[in-house]
C-alpha cells in the first residue's frame, strides 16, 4: 500500500539520503510531519522553499548566506588581516559558535583525497591565494581536520602561500577539554605531547 503512494515514498527516499538518517528514520519523520501538517509540515515546506530561493554561497569565502558577500565578509568589526581556512561551512559555523575567531574565513569545499578523486583543482585554494595577495592578509590559520587528508591539504595550502609574506599557522592538536587520558587514542596523546606548553 505504501509503495503505491508516490508522494510519500518520494519524501521518505529524499529524507533517507540526509546524513544520519536511514529509511526507517525517514519514514518516522514523514509520519510525524503528516500527523502535524499545520504545525510542522507546512512551516517546514515554506522554510525549505525560502531557503532554496534565498540562500547562496558567498563569492568571497564560500559561507552560506542570503547576502553576497556574506555578513561575515562584509562585517565591519571583523579583522581583515586574518583568514581562517576551513573544510566546509559546518566547520565555519562551529568556530563562530565558539566565538574565538574574529577575522574572516575561507571555505575550501573539501580536502585533498587522491583516493576519492579530489584534487587541488576541485578546491577553492587558488581563490585563497588570490585573497591573500589582494586583501593585505597577515596570517592564515589552517583549521583543517587532523586526518591524513586534512594534513595533506594543509601542506598543499602552505606550499601555495610560500611565495607570499603571510604567516601560516595551524590549530593545536591534543587532549580535548574534559578528556580523560585513558580514553584517548595514541595519535591524540602523541599530538598532545608534541604541542605541550
Amino acid at each position: 500500500m505504501l509503495r503505491d503512494n508516490d508522494e510519500i515514498m518520494r519524501a521518505i527516499e529524499l529524507l533517507a539520503r540526509l546524513p544520519g538518517l536511514g529509511p526507517r528514520s525517514a519514514q518516522r519523520i514523514v509520519l510525524h510531519l503528516l500527523r502535524h501538517r499545520e504545525s510542522r509540515l507546512e512551516p517546514l515546506a515554506e522554510a525549505l522553499s525560502a531557503l532554496a530561493g534565498a540562500v547562496r554561497a558567498c563569492s568571497v569565502c564560500g559561507n552560506f548566506d542570503t547576502a553576497d558577500p556574506c555578513r561575515i565578509c562584509s562585517g565591519a568589526r571583523r579583522r581583515n588581516d586574518l583568514i581562517c581556512v576551513v573544510k566546509d561551512v559546518a566547520d565555519l559555523w562551529a568556530l563562530e559558535r565558539a566565538g574565538v575567531f574574529h577575522g574572516r574565513y575561507h571555505v575550501t569545499g573539501g580536502l585533498l583525497s587522491p583516493l576519492d578523486g579530489v584534487t587541488p583543482e576541485d578546491l577553492r585554494i587558488p581563490q585563497l591565494v588570490g585573497r591573500v595577495r589582494s586583501e593585505g592578509v597577515q596570517e592564515v590559520i589552517l583549521a583543517l581536520d587532523a586526518t591524513v587528508e586534512g594534513q595533506t591539504t594543509a601542506h598543499y595550502i602552505a606550499d601555495a602561500l610560500a611565495g607570499t609574506d603571510v604567516k601560516v599557522s595551524h590549530l593545536a592538536h591534543g587532549m580535548p577539554v574534559g578528556g580523560e587520558l585513558e580514553y584517548l587514542d595514541d595519535g591524540t596523546i602523541a599530538a598532545a605531547f608534541r604541542a605541550r606548553r
